[in-house]
């Protein structure tokens, strides 16, 4: 199996790791690829963006009320 940030797995495909990466586990190597992309374009002055393990996303929200979700332009 292949090592990952502590936590052992198979050989094979991951769909999805605890830190949500996609991954493929061999005899010589891991890779792997994040299951989620970074927002680059919004609101910075009024929103923080924070990570959602659940969905394997980030959440944009407004700074003065996390509740509420602001727009976002572009992801990376």
């Amino acid at each position: 199996g292949c090592m990952l940030d502590g936590k052992l797995y198979p050989l094979g495909e991951i769909a999805r790791t605890e830190n949500c990466f996609r991954c493929r586990c061999s005899q010589d190597a891991m890779r792997c690829c994040s299951l989620f992309h970074t927002p680059i374009g919004y609101d910075k002055e009024n929103c923080k963006v924070v990570f959602n393990k659940k969905t394997c996303d980030y959440d944009i929200v407004q700074k003065s009320d996390p509740s509420k979700e602001c727009p976002v332009y572009s992801r990376v």
